[in-house]
């Protein structure tokens, strides 16, 4: 009988400390659950949306351009005859709190084009490449982040671009069209956006293919559009103007803004289009800018590292505008840098200069192959320049000597091989015949590309003598590094697809 007594006192005890326990736990529970509560009340309330959002996007731009334009700037801020190696000066973006990276593979390849990948930032949707947000059926139109932060929350919206407005980028901010060459329909789209400020360089086709349509500038002057084309109007413009669309005065090839390497002193940067842009968007509701350094690309397609190093450090100083402007709003503002895919398969290195590099050497090209073609070149067709004579131009435009020149042993990096010679010679007189390049002549094509045979074959010798080389003159499926500061900019670290920089923007702006 005591033992079950015992036992009875034993087994209520256990329930005792049960019935406790689970009182205990329940408000412990409760306490655990409305403490989460606050924490996640006041991590809401801590995440804040942007008020004012930039987009720089280096055209053709990924981790070989941005680190070689860094490694050009280490190269020739080193001691004179020091032969310790500090490294490079980082570009001012790649010194952003967080860097993140994206693929770029689009429906068509791996090796994807502009108008896909910018399709892919702007609406987070893939598609076939040469396409400008629609899908693989071309029947179905996306609308982009810029599109969406205009209709749902009455942001100003900013494009700005090195090259043509019409092209592929800046069109994947406002266009919606199967084929990227729709140009004129691009340009009236951009019209009827109501964006508040463009800024770059001319559109292409802007009365139509055949040029009897209606100029899309006199349709952007019906529309309100204050429509300028000299630096100084754009100067002149303010707010009050209301919304703009500035050409670049100087036009370099294809009507596009001028080279970095060739931009005169006195003419408007990528940097001060940026400058007039947040003066003419700044406002209480917010703005949304996208700055495309295009030109990039383009230098990259022609194997040309000088002006790829030049542009790239452009589009830099054009993200410091934002950075000012940053300093001034910083719990307002969000910076992001990319690219749309990598151009050229640029490398740091070269089988001739084994573990070396000379890129001081790009200091010597003070010329883009653009304005040499249609500066020089042209003028060697015409009057039939001798090779001896084509050469004191190089020299003076690029560094490149014959084993000749009276300055050749002092400058030996830059003293040409007999090698070198003879495939100069062979470009020079594929030039000066006036024949073009055979692209179905596999040899021929992997000297020349496309471009103008004694052009790309200088800048071919000036990169390898500086430790620097391509692998082609299309695109390539590397990735592309994302830059973030500022509101949200954690979102932005990591590994993932180019369509998640849409995501992450569309989560921070709250937009559908």
């Amino acid at each position: 009988m005591k033992r079950k007594w015992m036992e009875r006192v034993i087994v209520a005890a256990l329930i005792g400390v049960m019935a406790f326990s689970s009182v205990m736990v329940s408000a412990k529970t409760k306490i655990t659950d409305a403490a989460e509560g606050t924490v996640t009340a006041a991590a809401a309330a801590e995440t804040k949306t942007p008020k004012y959002v930039f987009l720089f996007i280096g055209d053709g731009m990924s981790y070989p351009q941005f680190q070689a334009a860094s490694d050009y700037l280490g190269a020739i801020s080193q001691r004179p005859g020091s032969d310790i190696l500090t490294g490079g000066d980082a570009l001012d973006f790649m010194e952003f709190p967080v860097a993140g990276s994206a693929t770029t593979f689009d429906s068509t390849s791996f090796c994807p084009d502009s108008a896909s990948t910018a399709t892919s930032i702007s609406t987070g949707h893939k598609t076939y490449s040469s396409v400008i947000n629609m899908d693989e059926t071309k029947t179905i139109a996306y609308e982009a982040i810029s599109e969406k932060l205009k209709g749902q929350k009455d942001f100003k919206i900013g494009v700005i671009t090195s090259v043509n407005l019409n092209h592929a980028t800046p069109a994947a901010f406002y266009a919606h069209q199967a084929s990227r060459n729709e140009y004129y329909e691009i340009g009236k789209e951009m019209v009827e956006s109501g964006f508040d400020y463009f800024a770059g360089g001319a559109l292409l086709d802007p009365e139509g293919e055949e040029g009897k349509d209606k100029s899309v500038y006199t349709l952007a002057k019906e529309a309100g559009y204050k429509v300028v084309d000299t630096q100084a109007e754009a100067e002149a413009l303010t707010p009050a103007d209301g919304k703009a669309i500035v050409i670049g005065e100087t036009l370099a090839d294809s009507d596009s803004l001028s080279y970095e390497n060739d931009r005169a002193e006195n003419e408007w940067s990528l940097a001060d289009y940026v400058d007039k842009g947040i003066e003419m968007l700044d406002n209480e509701t917010g703005f949304f800018m996208m700055v495309e350094g295009g030109k990039i690309d383009w230098a990259c397609h022609a194997n040309d590292a000088g002006s790829t190093v030049n542009d790239t450090l452009a589009l830099n100083e054009a993200v410091k505008e934002a950075i000012e402007f940053y300093n001034e709003h910083p719990e307002e503002t969000l910076i992001l840098v990319t690219g749309d895919h990598e151009t050229g398969g640029l490398t740091i290195g070269y089988a001739g200069t084994d573990y070396d590099t000379y890129l001081q050497n790009l200091q010597n090209q003070k010329i883009s192959y653009a304005k040499f073609d249609s500066d020089y070149v042209s003028q060697y067709k015409a009057n039939n320049t001798s090779f001896e004579d084509v050469m004191k131009d190089v020299k003076e435009l690029f560094g490149l000597m014959l084993p000749t020149d009276a300055d050749a042993a002092e400058e030996s990096k830059l003293v040409l091989t007999d090698y070198e010679v003879e495939k100069l010679k062979a470009a020079y007189d594929k030039t000066m015949s006036g024949q073009a390049v055979d692209e179905a002549n596999q040899e021929e094509y992997v000297l020349y590309g496309s471009y103008e045979p004694l052009s790309v074959t200088i800048t071919h010798l000036l990169n390898n003598k500086s430790g620097i080389n391509f692998s082609s003159y299309a695109h390539t499926g590397l990735p592309v590094a994302v830059f973030a500061k500022g509101v949200g900019a954690e979102k932005f670290d990591g590994f993932y697809d180019n369509t998640d920089i849409y995501n992450y923007m569309a989560q921070l702006l709250q937009v559908k």
